[in-house]
């Protein structure tokens, strides 16, 4: 079960959130058969962005992060609601890279290290909010680091992993960010880096000890928190396609079956398709 656990530390001046995020990234797996290092880079992104959604203030507050590097896996992509139903995708799935000199999979490389990272928060607001960063490393921890400090003025540190077994799986997926919040005494962010520095290697430590028992090593076995469980859930439907091909216009739609036979509309965040033919175009716009 995907599980995100919050609470304060350190006299309540540090936030902390920690997650589990297995299945949810064996899911994207299973869905788009990622290769290990296509699972490490956006199992990272839907951790991270698993908090993000977190942050929201209403269950239909809506989350859109994309990550454009120049890497050989192209852009990656993932949604979320303050409800934290999760999806993404990336754009080449499949794509295989050596491992670097340290054993790891190669993140950086999939994703790149030139581009951008932009984040866009529907909030029930008249124009949603975007912010954006260059990325720093591509390897996703980092860049969410500084498009924090650069975007949002927000000292945050985060900590991220995905380890895939042998047959391919997720074995161990999660993460912790650390955030202070305003007005925090310096000696309090010598303390948070302290337990950041513990952290190297996460996805290892979710999978020995789970979300409760690294919160427990991390701040002692009294610590309390609020638990909440993420997943990951497309929320796209037949009625929902249908409101966009009706939007694309009727002449525009009769010129694809003209051309096609029917119409097939793929959801790249659960690889569902719909088809629609003549006669279901006809009942549109009756």
């Amino acid at each position: 079960m995907n599980k995100l656990l919050k609470t304060l530390v350190f006299q309540n001046q540090i936030s902390v959130s920690v997650l589990d995020t297995t299945d949810m990234v064996n899911e994207a797996i299973k869905i788009h058969s990622l290769s290990p290092v296509c699972a490490a880079a956006l199992g990272r992104t839907l951790t991270v962005c698993t908090f993000m959604s977190s942050t929201l203030k209403n269950k239909g507050d809506k989350l859109s992060v994309t990550i454009a590097g120049d890497g050989a896996g192209g852009k990656i992509t993932v949604c979320g609601n303050g409800d934290l139903q999760m999806r993404g995708f990336i754009d080449n799935p499949q794509v295989q890279l050596p491992l670097r000199e340290d054993g790891k999979l190669d993140v950086g490389g999939c994703v790149g290290k030139n581009g951008r990272l932009t984040v866009v928060r529907s909030m029930g607001l008249k124009e949603p909010y975007s912010g954006s960063s260059k990325l720093i490393t591509g390897e996703i921890a980092e860049d969410f680091a500084a498009y924090y400090a650069f975007s949002e003025q927000q000292p945050t540190a985060i900590a991220l992993g995905v380890k895939i077994g042998k047959d391919g799986k997720c074995i161990g997926a999660g993460g912790v960010v650390l955030q202070a919040l305003p007005g925090t005494d310096e000696g309090i962010l010598v303390m948070a880096e302290d337990v950041a520095t513990q952290l190297t290697n996460v996805s290892t430590l979710i999978e020995q000890l789970g979300a409760e028992g690294l919160i427990k090593k991390l701040f002692g076995d009294d610590i309390t928190y609020n638990e909440y469980q993420p997943k990951y859930e497309c929320l796209c439907s037949r009625e929902y396609i249908e409101r966009v091909l009706i939007s694309l216009g009727k002449k525009e739609l009769e010129d694809i079956l003209e051309k096609e036979g029917e119409i097939k509309v793929d959801c790249e965040f659960c690889s569902n398709q719909y088809v629609f033919t003549k006669e279901d175009v006809e009942k549109f716009f009756n």
